[in-house]
This record gives C-alpha cells, structure tokens and sequence, in this order.
C-alpha cells in the first residue's frame, strides 16, 4: 500500500500542498488560473463565510458547479470545516435536481446561476415552487425542509437566493470572531474518520444512490492508485471526466493534486474547440471516455495540430502514433464504482498485457479483499468460478445515505458489487457482467461481455453492446448492436456466422443490428445505456415481426 505519511484530512493535505506547491496551477478554465496556494487562500476565506452562516461539521453543502476553479474551492471551503460535501450532477434537470437536494438533506447549497442551457434558479423553482414566494434566508420548504440556504455564483434576481462568493466574504468580514485563528481551531478537530463527501452515482441502471466517504479513504485511496499511472508534478491533464462523479474526483481531481499535476478544464466539449485547449495549454497528459477519442481523432484539424506535448493517456487515438499502445485491448482495464471510491481492481495501465490476460481488469488494489459468491445462495467460490464479486476495505463507503449499514454489507463487513465475474489463480479479476444484465435464454446463462469481446475482436468491429430482449418461449433472446470501424464494412449476417466458430450456440446473437455511435443510446458519463438499449431493439424486432406478417404499413 502507498498511503500518505500524514493524517489524512482535507485541511492537513490542503495546508501540505501550499506549502509544497505554492503558486503552481492546479486548475485552469478559460481565463481562471487557480494555484495550489490560491485553493487555500481562496478556500479559507469562503470557509470563514461558511461557519459565519451556521454551516460547521457535518453540515450538508451542496455543490452545483462544473469543473473549475468555483468547484475546486467550493469543496475545499467546505471539507475543511468538516461539512459534507455533495457535489451535484450539472446535468440534471429539476425533477432529478430536486430529488437530490431531498434525498441528501442538503442545508446550503452552493450553485451556479447558469450553465450552458440549464438555468438552475428556474430549477430549483419548479423542484420547489414555495421557494419563489421566499424572501431570504432561512428557508422553511416543505419540499425541502432542511434546505436552508442557496449561494449563488454569477448574478440572481431572486430574492431566495444570496450572493456567493461575494456574500460569503462578506459574512466573513462581518465575523472579526471568526479569524484566521478560529479557523484554525475547528480544523484542528477535523479528523480522517469524519464523513467527507457524498458522492451519488449516475443512476444509469437504477435510482442514484448516495455513498459516504471520509477524508481518510479519499486520500488514502488516491494516493494509493497513483503507483499504477505515471503522474508527474510537470503534468497537465486535459479530462472532461466530471468533479461530481468520483473517477473525476477520486481517479482525477484528487490523486492529481497529490502529485502536484494541473487540470485543464473545459465547460463543453467539442472536438475543434477541445484540440485548441489542448494545444495552447500543452497538456502532456489526455483522458478520457472512448467516443472523445474518436471525436477528437476524426476532427479535420488534428493533423495539422501541434499536439507533441502529450506523453501519455487513455485516448489513443489523439497520442502521437509512437506513444500509442500496438492493440489497445491488450492494456489492462480496472474495475470500480461510486460505493469502492473509485477503482477496486487496477494494473498497470501503460503496458501491453500477455494473451492469456487480455480482457482482465487487474488484481485487487493494494490494501482492498475481495470474494465471489454465488448470487443466490451466498456461498463462497473458488477461483475460476463465475460469482458476484464483493469487496471490504479502507476505500470502500462508510455507508449509503439513509440505508441502514446491515442491508449495505454481509456480515463479514464485504459490500457485493452487483458485478459478476471471475478471479484466475494468479488473483486477475475477469469481469463478465452486472448481474442484472445477465440473459438468460432457454434455461441457460449468457454474459453480455464476453459476447461482446468476442465481436470487437473481430477486426471490421469497434463497439458491441449485448442485451437480453424478452421472449416468449426462451424467456430472452441475446441481441447486439454493433458499431463498424470507420471505413470498414461487413454484413450482420457474416459477423454472426463467424462468431459461431467463437462461442456456443446459444451464446451468439440471435439478431446483430449495424448502428453508428450516435443512433445509441449513452448516458451522461458516456456508458451505454443497456435499458434503453434493449427497448431499442425490442421495438425494432417488433417492427420486422409486423413487416413479416403483413401488418405493416
């Protein structure tokens, strides 16, 4: 394990990285430059407004921002006073922002006044409409009845909501009790152990769920990841991976400020724009979801780019040809979740992996256990065997938020994933799928994911996605989508009766449907969306089965 050599809280860690990095950048966003030394002067004044307006340990902050130097400084303001954090998705919209606030409890929510097409004050009133009659803090609604306050960042007219940044340094001037000392005094009883952020997954499959994580597991667990990638203070790191998810956050924000690296920021995403941040900000360091590799990669411009400051990353189609991996599925995946704060299993991710562990997603990260169970009866499992994996250790959540700890964790302290898969005997985890999208068709058991290995290895193939669509005799059929490599063509047909030489019968798709990236659906972290995808394909075997029968138009 490669854990910090200091007490792991936020204030301890904020006050190291000023002293150790100064004025060094850490976050970019157009014109805003924010240094290590700025976060905690920045920080510390917002802080002291903070604990001026009542909030203190344990306090629910709300952060509504995109990534940036405001979101940066929101969280620091508020975990080093002890508040919890819980950062909120920027994409939401007043159904899904309401239930959050709610659901979290939120008291005072920091938030922007707009971002690209969401106005978030018009949210909030149609999530809460007894908020636009309020005149000012604190508010008493019935919606949201423990919500208390809303900062705003970049102008309001409402009378609900106070100034943000400016209102709070106010507040902390008007506070001379509460100085630099008396700051000083609550971060002292700021501990490791104390709950730090509440990080709510993307719901992609199921209704978000909240995860509570203290400052010692986010710390200790950034750190700890950072001995598989090589990041470098001299670093820049371009990701659109957002803050509020925790790969942004933990695999990002975090472990890059331990090594002193700098984030390069961008409020959206669009390929020309995008290659402009890249290369006049010289990032060295390129991460992201596959379909911005492949964006970036097709844009008209990237040839005539100088992109020669990039020495490593995950988009390789962006990296100059030399740096690019020889098969980019050779290279190691890992596996993790909002629950485990990130990555559970992990590898080396810069190195080709021998055939016998291509498709493998690492071995338990350093300090973490896991077991497989089978589903059902809860019995323990050998290696080779196909099982729910679950995991137990110091990055895994101190709970979910309002689910009582019995039905969070089996009584050995082991939280089960969901995820279904194997460990060989040298302890490689080889993941086949969530267990609720396992298809089940005629009696048998198929893994969405190795169907789905098995036709990206096929060389006209660069994106597959397998569901089970219902049936009325085998329960469920296997149906893909399958996105052809750009300037390759190949018939369904083909595809599926090559695959017969690959796989069991019944594991080959009974129907193989061509599609572009863009007619599927994806959801906002860029994963495809397996429900909406299913209906997609039931609809249009729907439509084929009317043809065939006369019934259509």
């Amino acid at each position: 394990m490669a854990f910090p050599d200091y007490a792991p809280s936020i204030p301890v860690f904020l006050r190291r990285l000023a002293q150790r990095f100064g004025e060094k950048e850490l976050v970019v966003l157009g014109d805003q430059r924010l240094s290590y030394a700025g976060a905690e002067r920045e920080s510390a004044v917002l802080a002291r407004g903070l604990l001026a307006a009542g909030v203190g340990k344990g306090t629910r902050v709300g952060l509504l921002h995109p990534n940036g130097p405001d979101w940066v400084t929101g969280w620091l303001a508020a975990a080093r006073i002890g508040a919890l954090v819980v950062p909120i998705n920027t994409f939401y919209q007043a159904r899904e922002l309401g239930r959050i606030l709610r659901h979290a409890d939120v008291h005072t929510l920091l938030s922007r006044a707009r971002f690209l097409r969401h106005d978030y004050l018009t949210q909030l009133e149609v999530a809460a409409p007894e908020l636009a009659a309020q005149k000012g803090e604190p508010l008493h609604l019935p919606s949201l009845p423990y919500l208390r306050a809303v900062r705003v960042w970049g102008g309001s007219d409402r009378a609900w909501a106070g100034d943000g940044p400016h209102g709070l340094r106010a507040l902390a001037a008007a506070t001379p009790a509460i100085d630099d000392a008396y700051l000083a005094a609550v971060e002292e009883q700021v501990a490791p152990a104390d709950p730090m952020i509440l990080i709510y997954s993307s719901g992609s499959t199921a209704e978000p769920k909240g995860a509570i994580h203290s400052h010692g597991a986010v710390l200790r667990h950034s750190h700890n990841l950072n001995q598989f990638r090589d990041i470098q203070e001299s670093d820049r790191i371009y990701t659109p991976m957002p803050f509020f998810w925790v790969g942004g956050f933990s695999f990002g924000l975090v472990s890059a400020m331990h090594m002193g690296a700098s984030m390069i920021c961008e409020e959206l995403f669009e390929p020309g724009a995008t290659l402009d941040l890249i290369e006049r900000e010289r990032a060295t360091v390129v991460a992201g979801w596959p379909h911005y590799a492949k964006a970036l990669a097709e844009h008209p411009s990237l040839r005539e780019r100088d992109l020669s400051s990039i020495r490593t990353g995950n988009l390789y189609e962006v990296l100059p040809p030399e740096l690019r991996p020889r098969d980019p599925e050779l290279r190691s995946n890992s596996l993790g979740m909002t629950e485990t704060g990130g990555p559970h299993t992990i590898d080396r991710m810069d190195v080709d992996l021998p055939e016998t562990l291509r498709g493998s997603f690492g071995r338990s990260v350093p300090g973490l256990e896991h077991k497989l169970v089978d589903s059902e009866t809860g019995e323990r499992l050998e290696a080779g065997d196909f099982g729910e994996i679950c995991v137990r250790g110091y990055s895994v959540m101190q709970g979910l938020y309002k689910v009582e700890r019995e039905d969070a964790f089996d009584a050995d302290g082991y939280y089960h994933t969901g995820d279904g898969g194997r460990f060989d005997a040298e302890g490689y985890l080889f993941f086949e799928a969530r267990l609720g999208d396992l298809i089940k068709t005629g009696g048998a058991n198929v893994a969405p994911r190795e169907v789905e290995v098995a036709l990206m290895a096929l060389p006209e193939v660069k994106q597959a996605y397998v569901v089970g669509v219902p049936h009325p005799e085998r329960g469920q059929t296997v149906e893909a989508a399958v996105v052809l490599q750009a300037g390759r063509s190949a018939e369904a047909d083909d595809l599926r009766a090559r695959l017969k030489a690959e796989l069991s019968a019944y594991k080959v798709p009974r129907h193989l449907f061509l599609y572009t990236s863009a007619e599927l659906p994806f959801t906002d972290s860029g994963k495809i969306d397996k429900r909406a995808l299913a209906t997609l394909l039931a609809a249009r075997l729907a439509r084929r089965a009317s043809l065939r029968n006369g019934d259509g138009p």
